[in-house]
């Protein structure tokens, strides 16, 4: 590993730090600037840090993975998500930044449930909290084994000897920088350090790509013989393009992604910061999917062996670039995977302080203290996904895809309808945030998300979300309460 590799990665990491330390230098010290950096985000970082919480290291591990794999069919997830993320900036974003503040000023997503529809308030919040603690404990570990994965990789051989294998090093040097910059710096710091880190991402999925296809020992797409390998329908089947396309769906029941609505500014600069985040995201996946394809050419064109397809960034990245572009790129990929893990976290902790500690143990405890046990929640969180994240191959590991169908179907109904639709009640959120776990649940239970009748599985978030969907409507109207005019 050469030394302007781990120079580029240092300056990274400090640069992380910087900006922690600047937003802890410019937050206000309650809990409305802990979490929402006062409600005061210009749309740019809001774009920005929406997008980059949202893809983590799937945008240059796993999707460029399964295009370099399978060919362009896999690209469908990506329309999927376009289009989801699309809606979610017409139909959530105005409307969630609107009500969260008119609405009792909630800080939190339980908090926003609870106080629109306050007959059933706390158990919405805790029901909600335990979910949102619960799933993103997971999705954080998932995160930091991405960054263990990686040292392990990129840096076997070169890291100090500490008596721990690499990969655990990795882990806790990419746990231990999200940490400082999270506790200190809270929500602005991690919008701010979003905001770099999508720019980052962006601008290496989109020089990555043009290397392969132009730089030295390139080839044309049409050299790849597998046959199909460029057609959107080449082997795809309705379920399958089904199960892939609505992973958009998830997108409405994200308290990660969505939260950052609750932050931004003013409710009329949400349409542009939606047109930001928007093209942020066609650009980014297109250029995901671009590596993908064009590396598999190069792959062949080379005959290079790529024993781990989702490995492809990472080695082309070594192979095609000079050693402190080399660590750009990598600083690209722990971006993907730190922004991710320190929305997460946050999010995790402000449940934590606001829809319990606040709730059950201390009603009227200051805005000092809150903040302090945000940060304290912020650690034991981390701790947490650590001991999960310290086993690469534990198979909770594996329920990612399963969590991102959770949240979607347990929240997606449920936020949507709450936003738009005056005769829902709370009896009827209830019933859909079970429904639409239970439901997810029991189809993984059950196997079909891997084979549904007799052929390919359908993605859980489809029966979880219309399940959640009918059950708010049908106990809404059985139970004909109207809470306020939304």
């Amino acid at each position: 590993m050469n030394t302007y590799t781990l120079a580029a990665l240092a300056a990274y990491f400090l640069l992380m730090i910087g900006i922690g330390v600047y937003a802890w230098a410019k937050t206000r010290a309650d809990s409305s600037g802990y979490l929402l950096a006062g409600r005061g985000l210009g749309p740019a970082v809001t774009a920005l840090s929406a997008g980059a919480s949202d893809m983590s290291g799937w945008l240059l591990l796993g999707l460029p993975g399964a295009l370099f794999a399978s060919g362009l069919v896999e690209a469908w997830i990506a329309i999927g998500l376009t289009v989801g993320a699309a809606l979610n900036w017409i139909i959530v974003a105005p409307r969630l930044r609107e009500q969260t503040e008119r609405l009792g000023d909630a800080l939190t997503i339980p908090q926003f449930l609870a106080n629109r529809f306050p007959e059933a308030g706390t158990l919405l919040r805790v029901v909600s909290a335990v979910v949102i603690v619960g799933f993103f404990t997971v999705y954080t570990a998932s995160g930091m084994v991405g960054g263990g994965k990686l040292f392990a990789t990129a840096f076997a051989g070169v890291l100090p000897v500490t008596g721990l294998s690499d990969y655990m090093l990795g882990i806790l040097i990419t746990a231990g920088i999200v940490l400082v910059y999270t506790t200190i710096g809270g929500f602005l710091a991690v919008s701010l350090t979003d905001f770099v880190q999508g720019m980052i991402m962006m601008v290496a999925l989109v020089v990555m790509p043009l290397v392969i296809l132009f730089g030295t020992g390139s080839a044309p797409l049409s050299s790849v013989p597998q046959e199909g390998f460029l057609s959107l329908t080449q082997g795809a089947t309705f379920i399958g393009v089904v199960s892939a396309v609505t992973w958009g769906l998830g997108y409405f029941g994200q308290p990660h992604i969505i939260v950052r609505f609750m932050a931004i500014d003013r409710v009329e600069n949400v349409p542009r910061a939606g047109i930001i985040g928007m093209g942020w995201m066609v650009i980014s996946l297109t250029g995901a999917v671009a590596v993908g394809l064009a590396g598999r050419a190069y792959a062949e064109a080379n005959g290079l062996v790529v024993d781990d397809p989702e490995t492809i960034f990472i080695l082309l990245a070594n192979l095609l670039f000079h050693p402190a572009v080399t660590g750009f790129l990598y600083a690209a990929l722990l971006a993907a995977i730190m922004s991710t893990i320190a929305s997460q976290l946050l999010v995790s902790s402000s449940s934590l302080t606001e829809d319990f500690y606040r709730l059950f143990l201390r009603r009227n405890a200051s805005e000092r203290e809150a903040v302090n046990i945000g940060r304290l929640s912020v650690g034991l969180v981390a701790a947490a996904a650590l001991v999960i994240a310290a086993d690469p191959d534990s198979e909770v590991l594996g329920l990612v895809s399963n969590a991102w169908a959770g949240f979607g179907a347990a929240f997606g109904p449920l936020i949507l309808l709450s936003l738009t639709w005056d005769r829902m009640t709370g009896a009827g959120a209830v019933a859909g945030l079970v429904t639409g776990a239970g439901v997810v649940a029991g189809w993984i239970m059950l196997g079909w998300n891997a084979s549904f009748m007799g052929g390919p599985g359908l993605y859980e978030i489809v029966p979880g979300f219309a399940a959640s969907f009918a059950a708010i409507v049908l106990v809404s109207i059985l139970t004909g309460q109207r809470p306020k005019t939304i």
